[in-house]
């Protein structure tokens, strides 16, 4: 008896192998990510993807079971962050909040979140409100945990517990931590998105497709992160075997921008895909107008303009505090051909931004922001706008 509880101790009934416990926390782990990413956020949050409900009802059990996350409580703060982002009312932006307090103590900042009810009520429509949700996954979430202790104590033992452990702290640190606070810090962008947000990697596989975190906020309601020939969203690659398995219905997916050749004037299907590809326009206008411009300089005090304010440029310095952004400015202004193409960026932008409810006196503005900028005699913000005209959504089959 006495070496019977001494092995259950140190292993539990399983009595597994190191080997056994490495692949458990893999497809625990990873699976618990997949929750997160394909239900809680894609699904839940944003409706770019329908799961069938028995698979959808598995995705809501192991949330609890794994996490105590509440749907309705991630949903919102998801929402509200998106909605208010980079403001002080956003939950976790680095940007208000430091990244040392998001990356190492996102988990307070959520329940700090949580604890608004009227964000809650707010942001949360829409998600299960049915008697398990209302009884036992709202009322109880960490009656979830509990239960996956006791049952790794009994399948593992002490092990267990430590393995219990890693699968607590692996949201917090990976989804609270590292998207939330380093996909708002350090990455690439692809767009000049209204923030900070980056993507981590261009392969989305450990995180279940959120290391593209700046693609995401290009495109909230998407079903898939990658948007890149070189990209890679394995969240976006289970959601197509779920469809192909009649188990997911993808609703959204981010537009596609085709490029008509010899437009000689924007017309409405510019509009639409200016409105659609708003971020998408405006990093182009970066890579295309303004790098080539500061190439293209001799100055050797323009060229000693540090890369963070060079960067600032595709955005008008929107990120940058009062000193930097007067030092960008100043920069600007030794240089007559770069003062021009950052003085039709914020235009361009200016535009962007309106919305459709004006769509002709948009599209006059679009015309006369053409012209302009043809007559310029600065090639390269000459042929973006040629090609700006041609622009539209392309449709999807």
């Amino acid at each position: 008896m006495l070496d019977f509880l001494i092995s259950f101790a140190a292993r539990g009934l399983t009595q597994a192998s190191w080997g056994t416990w490495l692949v458990y926390m893999l497809i625990a782990t990873q699976l618990t990510i997949f929750t997160v990413t394909l239900y809680l956020h894609r699904s839940q949050t944003h409706r770019g993807v329908d799961f069938h409900p028995v698979l959808a009802h598995f995705f809501r059990f192991w949330s609890w079971l794994t996490t105590g996350m509440v749907t309705k409580e991630w949903v919102a703060i998801h929402r509200k962050h998106h909605a208010k982002v980079e403001t002080a009312e956003d939950p976790h932006s680095p940007q208000v909040h430091g990244i040392k307090k998001v990356f190492w103590d996102g988990v307070s900042l959520y329940r700090d979140a949580a604890e608004n009810f009227d964000d809650m009520d707010k942001y949360g429509r829409g998600t299960p409100d049915d008697w398990l949700e209302r009884h036992l996954y709202g009322k109880h979430p960490y009656w979830g945990p509990t239960l996956l202790a006791v049952v790794m104590l009994l399948l593992f033992g002490s092990v267990g517990i430590a393995m219990w452990a890693i699968q607590m702290i692996w949201i917090p640190f990976w989804a609270a931590g590292f998207v939330n606070g380093l996909g708002h810090w350090w990455g690439y962008r692809n767009f000049e998105s209204a923030d900070t947000s980056t993507n981590l990697s261009p392969w989305g596989v450990w995180i279940g497709g959120e290391e593209l975190h700046n693609n995401h906020h290009a495109f909230p309601s998407s079903a898939k992160f990658a948007l890149r020939k070189w990209e890679f969203d394995i969240g976006w690659a289970a959601i197509c075997l779920f469809e192909k398995l009649g188990l997911a219905k993808v609703l959204r997916v981010a537009p596609t921008l085709d490029i008509r050749p010899n437009m000689h004037l924007p017309d409405t299907e510019t509009v639409k895909a200016l409105l659609a590809h708003r971020f998408h326009v405006m990093s182009d206008y970066f890579r295309g107008v303004i790098v080539p411009t500061l190439r293209e300089n001799t100055s050797a005090s323009l060229k000693a303009l540090p890369r963070k304010l060079r960067r600032a440029l595709g955005n008008g310095g929107r990120w940058l505090d009062a000193a930097s952004r007067e030092r960008m400015v100043a920069f600007t202004e030794q240089c007559p051909k770069l003062r021009t193409v950052c003085e039709f960026r914020a235009r361009l932008a200016a535009l962007t931004e309106r919305n459709g409810r004006n769509a002709d006196g948009m599209l006059d503005a679009l015309k006369e922001w053409c012209r302009e900028a043809e007559a310029t005699g600065i090639r390269t913000l000459a042929d973006f706008a040629a090609r700006l005209k041609g622009y539209r959504v392309a449709e999807h089959h």
